[in-house]
């Protein structure tokens, strides 16, 4: 259910880095909302008629096939916004967006977000800014995918999770992980199966506990750390 925002949520880095003049412009329009794990916000094709700024939890952008099927091209947590970009016009999604983890979300309509835009070069430069690192962050994904094993796949996914999540017990499905990582179910069973082996997670009715993160992170690919710094 929604519910009117009195203030505003700073806990969103991109909304708490605007000038106090330009928050302004937003606060009156904002309201909030808990989304539930596993839920559709958007499908792709579909216009974007709210923009979404995370506080909590993490949302993923998916690619998807026309027999359905998807792959997780990049996620979205309290560092940014879904959506930004309908802040320079009508914007369809060209993704689908799944709630990942449970979370808060602060939203705007898309045309009071478009004055803001009109009315304030910060604003804009936040939706072009974002939009950049979304990009960048969807070429890093897609040569991961391509060139890096599952299981060090896996691992980058997982510490993105647990990240943001704020917690080192992360509930996930193997359904769930073989969607984002484009796998078949008997892949995420084996690879969770050998990660457990190795001391640096535990794996039990879908909730994931990492015990060793030092671990974890050399099993890792390269591409969590590069995702971390953009």
């Amino acid at each position: 259910m929604l519910s009117p925002n009195p203030g505003v949520p700073l806990d969103n880095k991109l909304l708490s880095a605007l000038p106090r003049k330009q928050l302004e412009l937003l606060a009156p329009h904002l309201s909030t909302r808990e989304l539930a794990q596993g839920m559709v916000l958007l499908e792709a094709g579909e216009e974007f008629d709210r923009v979404y700024f995370p506080h909590s939890g993490m949302l993923s952008l998916l690619v998807v096939m026309r027999d359905g099927k998807g792959i997780e091209v990049a996620t979205v947590g309290r560092e940014g916004v879904v959506g930004g970009m309908a802040g320079l016009g009508l914007y369809r999604s060209q993704v689908r967006v799944v709630v990942q983890l449970p979370m808060a979300v602060t939203m705007i309509t898309a045309p009071q977000f478009r004055k803001a835009v009109d009315n304030s070069a910060e604003v804009r430069d936040l939706c072009l800014g974002y939009n950049e690192v979304l990009l960048q962050q969807a070429r890093v994904t897609a040569a991961c995918n391509a060139l890096h094993p599952v299981e060090a796949r896996f691992c980058r996914w997982l510490l993105q999770s647990a990240d943001r999540a704020e917690s080192d017990r992360v509930q996930l499905t193997q359904e769930f992980l073989a969607e984002m990582l484009g796998v078949r179910r008997t892949s995420v069973t084996e690879v969770a199966s050998n990660i457990q082996r190795l001391g640096a997670i535990t794996y039990s009715r879908g909730v994931i506990h990492i015990v060793d993160r030092a671990a974890l992170e050399r099993l890792a690919c390269e591409c969590y750390r590069t995702l971390l710094e953009h």
